[in-house]
């Protein structure tokens, strides 16, 4: 259980950068919605001793419980379905008391976990149809039941994280372009019915945000609202911010002209109070975070460790550029929290978790010298 721990491999800085990033997380959460700053830092600390727990045990031994994982995950996202609480037409969580339990956010990593040990186990035939077609079908079970919810921002994620977990265990390249030559078009098409309104499954809310992406001005005073508002305190903020908690009547946050500040436009909080300063060092974590993830993925004992960091990388970079493209308008009004800064504990733990297993990794890493070799 605890063979092959190096504890002289712990990754430090990768703890550092993470817990400076949820430090300003409960920072900008007490100043955007201070009744959520209490629970954000019991989140954090909880988090942590997740984290340590997990990266003292072997990865490999509890890779052997994935085809439970995979069960556990799916039986979550369809109770949820049954099940869960509704809100704002979509019925993603479950209320327990005041706290809220979201499946699709422990999907990440369980998926990533499980398909680091089925890949693992079929890495000789990875390239083979019936492996391929074997990994699709397990991913489209979860992803499907994420798009009913609905959580149309989540489950891009989650085909995203599934490409690089596929690129990272060795697919041939002839067979990627082979699949980007089909999805490439099918995602073209796919758009074009997305804006013709043709696709059932975009609900309207979500065609709306789209087409208030594309048209702000026709939509200043509703959908596009927000973003625009949430670009206007970034803006305001300028080099240093007006300050931790300002009172300055020109504030955007403090007169309430952006709603769910402590979650999917914690950013604009950051922009306007920290200024282009701050900003910029919640950037440069979240980027050096994933990059020392994918680094771990390269010197990884095997291809399951590879995996896992691998996933837990891209799927940190991928959410944090979603969420503030989202609050500077470069991409759609989604839901998707900042990494390690908006409010949520579910999102919190998860991402705990999932450092946990790449600190696991890296402490069973080969020597340099091995990984020049491999």
């Amino acid at each position: 259980m605890f063979d092959g721990i190096r504890l002289r491999k712990y990754d430090v800085k990768l703890v550092i950068m993470v817990l400076t990033l949820s430090v300003i997380g409960v920072f900008a959460i007490g100043s955007a919605e201070e009744s959520y700053q209490s629970k954000q830092m019991a989140g954090v600390i909880a988090g942590v001793i997740l984290m340590v727990i997990v990266s003292l045990f072997n990865y490999s031994f509890i890779l052997k419980l994935n085809w439970l994982m995979y069960l556990a995950n799916l039986g979550l996202l369809m109770a949820v379905y049954f099940l869960g609480d509704d809100s704002h037409g979509a019925q993603r969580w479950f209320q327990i008391g005041s706290l809220r339990f979201q499946p699709s956010e422990t999907s990440k990593i369980l998926l990533i976990l499980f398909f680091a040990q089925f890949i693992m186990k079929y890495k000789e035939k990875l390239n083979s149809f019936k492996v391929i077609a074997s990994c699709v079908v397990l991913v489209v079970i979860p992803w499907a039941l994420i798009v009913i919810q609905p959580d149309l921002s989540t489950s891009i994620l989650l085909i995203v994280v599934f490409c690089m977990i596929m690129f990272a265990a060795g697919l041939q390249y002839r067979i990627i372009f082979g699949i980007l030559a089909v999805i490439i078009p099918a995602l073209l098409v796919g758009l074009y019915l997305v804006m013709s309104d043709k696709l059932p499954f975009v609900k309207s809310y979500q065609l709306d945000r789209i087409n208030a992406w594309r048209y702000p001005e026709e939509y200043a005073n509703s959908e596009a609202m927000q973003s625009l508002n949430s670009v206007m305190a970034i803006g305001s903020g300028q080099l240093t911010g007006k300050g931790y908690k300002n009172n300055e009547f020109t504030s955007v946050k403090n007169g309430d002209f952006i709603s769910e500040t402590q979650t999917d436009f914690i950013f604009a909080v950051i922009g306007e109070e920290f200024g282009f300063q701050g900003s910029v060092v919640v950037i440069v974590l979240i980027t050096l975070i994933s990059l020392e993830c994918l680094s771990t993925a390269r010197k990884a004992k095997d291809l399951a460790g590879t995996i896992i960091a691998a996933g837990m990388g891209t799927l940190i970079a991928f959410q944090g550029f979603i969420n503030i493209g989202v609050a500077t308008f470069l991409l759609p009004n989604t839901g998707l929290p900042l990494p390690f800064v908006s409010y949520g504990l579910t999102s919190l733990l998860s991402l705990y978790l999932g450092i946990g297993f790449v600190l696991n990794v890296r402490m069973q890493s080969k020597d340099r010298k091995m990984a020049e070799d491999y």
